[in-house]
């Protein structure tokens, strides 16, 4: 049995990334997502036959190894010859991705539990807690965004241009702001989050804004999903009185 490992590049294994992604039970978020279209794509061959692929971030974090059915057998060989190889110190796995748990967890030294994944529970129908108005973000906004959330939103303007910022008011005082990230590897998802104004919290601000998010997202055909750090409590609960619900987690698991 010969195998074979080859850098590649990630439009040269669509095919593979699409399998990927319809094998997961649940959705990933946009964190994980970002991690992994910012990782190095090494595609797996056995007798000259692609089969697989992993992806590496940053040079030894493992965020994606994917094999067809077909070679599952081999798997445990090939994930620790992965390991060694490339000197994996560390993986970003998703609880819904089976077959990455179960081979890094027969190499864990620790895990880590990084962040709750989150679906919505489309059978409870919530109105939000306080009437603001929600709003598409513009231009003029920016500093405004700036001023209440610091560094929160990553290439802030990019991001209003491209429409996934909206804003969240009552009159003039911004209390707080959405984002929309569409999915860029499962079709018809989004994630969505927020920052609520300090000076407006504990008033519900952040669970209308991911009402209205939900509201925006279902209008546009796409399905929203979140995800929040697992020691964030104050964000778990915003998420959870805004109708979503999480049974899958992202481990930060630990080899060396």
């Amino acid at each position: 049995m010969e195998f074979e490992i080859t850098q590649t590049k990630q439009v040269s294994i669509v095919g593979l990334l699409t399998e990927y992604a319809n094998s997961l039970s649940s959705p990933i978020d946009s964190f994980l997502e970002d991690h992994i279209l910012n990782s190095e794509f090494f595609s797996l061959k056995i007798n000259g036959k692609e089969v697989g692929y992993f992806a590496i971030f940053k040079s030894n974090l493992l965020t994606q190894f994917f094999l067809r059915k077909e070679s599952w057998s081999y798997s445990q060989t090939l994930f620790k010859s992965v390991l060694d190889k490339y000197h994996i110190k560390s993986a970003y796995v998703p609880t819904s991705d089976e077959l990455f748990l179960s081979l890094s967890l027969d190499n864990h030294k620790k895990v880590e539990l990084q962040a709750y994944l989150f679906v919505d529970n489309r059978d409870v129908k919530l109105e939000p807690p306080y009437k603001g108005d929600f709003a598409q973000a513009e231009i003029k906004d920016t500093e405004e965004i700036e001023k209440i959330s610091g560094d929160f939103f990553d290439s802030l303007e990019n991001r209003i241009k491209n429409r996934e910022i909206f804003t969240f008011r009552e009159g003039s005082p911004l209390l707080g702001v959405g984002i929309v990230e569409k999915s860029r590897l499962l079709s018809g998802y989004a994630s969505i989050g927020m920052f609520t104004n300090e000076k407006y919290r504990m008033k519900g601000i952040g669970t209308s804004i991911i009402i209205n998010l939900k509201s925006w997202c279902y209008s546009h055909s796409l399905i929203p999903i979140s995800g929040c750090w697992y020691k964030n409590t104050n964000s778990k609960k915003t998420l959870e009185r805004a109708g979503l619900v999480t049974k899958s987690r992202l481990l930060n698991v630990v080899f060396e």
